[in-house]
């Protein structure tokens, strides 16, 4: 049971500060969610984080970019590439206090330089709609300002803390993953700034996720002459997918999504080659396995021999996250600090995935809904709540100062998680 946080008076007029006006908002939104920060928009995302190194310079300690390693990828031709990615912002402040958080978020959008979803507009008294303005520049907003207001009292001095923005969240997180263990590994607690749903409500447990690009070479033929001697890389492609989708509702929680398929040429060709690419969540490991051994089993039924071969690449980038003890902990600490600032926080398990995977998977215990109320995300009717950019201000003030000051105890997320692994060590 964790006791009713209480709050001094400092505390209590930070909170009161906390921007409310709705105007002031909406004009932060659109001066950030108005360039245009698609995953693969290398030129927009490096322009956006000219402005957040301008903004997170606002607090203490150091602010540098951290470049990332090329996406590797298959493109349309069956060919392994590279697709650069921008650099990730990595501010340090106090590092050597002795409870240590980490706090992350991305700035990339999945709205391509291209799309005609470019700008943020209000659509009702007090909802704005827009690219990015709950998942996740609005979310950067909340982090920053919340941050900003805990530099102000003398209980910071406790807490040192590294937040990490990321250009690539949207594709996987396949540049910033690394950093996401180096940094969670030695956090004692992870804040992650995706939105909320519009009712308030925050993830609980999150399915992990895969990313898959299968390649598949047949034989080309004239079709009128020689349609006989072909082997059709696109037909044996339909037969993969439709297996592979045959294999939704086999597993409880396990679903395959194919996601696009790439291939063939001239309508007079027998093609010779396919590119499928797809998706697997999973809620656990062990069906990480099954539906790993499904896809292989698959492969082996329609694209082994009679001229067909084909190559699968990818695999589980996002461990699952269940709810651990550890992550319960997490989840009441911060349920807690929401009562404390008028909020009944409630935790709902997804399917969706995030930067909080990866951080529970390097032994960090975190929550990972501390953004604006919104919805519909990844799509042209996202919107967000604008009067919960201060509610969700003070949730977060609330969590830091709770364990800046012993109310919520920092360190027992990663003791529960010794006494986990102690139990079972080959967890």
């Amino acid at each position: 049971m964790i006791a009713n946080l209480i709050f001094d008076r400092e505390t209590q007029q930070a909170l009161d500060a906390v921007v409310t006006d709705h105007a002031i908002w909406k004009a932060r939104l659109e001066d950030w969610c108005n360039i245009n920060t698609g995953s693969s928009n290398l030129e927009g995302l490096q322009a956006f984080l000219l402005m957040l190194e301008e903004a997170f310079k606002a607090l203490p300690g150091t602010c540098v970019r951290r470049p990332l390693l090329p996406e590797a990828i298959i493109n349309a031709q069956g060919q392994e590439a590279e697709h650069a990615l921008s650099d990730s912002l990595h501010v340090i402040v106090r590092p050597e206090a002795p409870i240590k958080l980490v706090l992350t978020g991305h700035y990339d959008t999945v709205f391509p330089a291209q799309s005609s979803f470019q700008t943020v507009c209000e659509i009702e008294p007090g909802v704005v709609n827009g690219p990015g303005v709950a998942d996740m520049k609005g979310g950067l907003w909340v982090m920053l300002e919340a941050l900003k207001a805990f530099e102000t009292l003398p209980c910071a001095s406790q807490i040192g803390y590294e937040v990490l923005l990321s250009p690539d969240e949207e594709i996987g997180s396949p540049g910033s993953a690394a950093l996401l263990h180096e940094i969670g590994a030695r956090s004692d607690v992870g804040l992650t700034y995706e939105p909320a749903l519009a009712d308030g409500s925050m993830s609980g447990a999150r399915k992990g996720s895969g990313n898959f690009s299968l390649t598949i070479h047949g034989k080309a033929a004239h079709v009128g002459r020689a349609h006989h001697e072909g082997r059709s890389a696109i037909a044996a492609a339909a037969r993969f997918v439709a297996g592979l989708e045959a294999l939704n509702g086999r597993a409880p929680g396990v679903t395959f999504n194919t996601g696009r398929v790439d291939g063939g040429g001239p309508n007079n060709v027998v093609p010779d080659l396919a590119v499928v690419r797809f998706n697997v969540r999973v809620p656990d490991a062990e069906a990480a396995t099954w539906a790993q051994s499904e896809v292989e089993a698959l492969i082996g039924q329609y694209l082994s021999g009679g001229g067909i071969h084909a190559h699968l690449h990818g695999g589980f980038s996002r461990p699952p996250k269940p709810r651990t003890p550890a992550q319960e902990l997490v989840f009441a600490q911060v349920a807690a600090a929401g009562k404390a600032v008028g909020l009944e926080l409630v935790y709902k398990d997804t399917g969706g995935v995030c930067e909080g995977n990866n951080l529970a998977a390097s032994g960090c215990a975190n929550v990972d809904t501390l953004g604006p109320r919104g919805g519909l995300i990844h799509s042209d009717q996202e919107f967000a709540i604008l009067d919960s950019f201060p509610e969700r201000i003070r949730l977060s003030l609330a969590i830091l100062v709770g364990y800046a000051t012993g109310q919520l105890d920092a360190k027992a997320p990663r003791r529960l998680l010794a006494q986990e692994l102690g139990t079972h060590p080959c967890s």
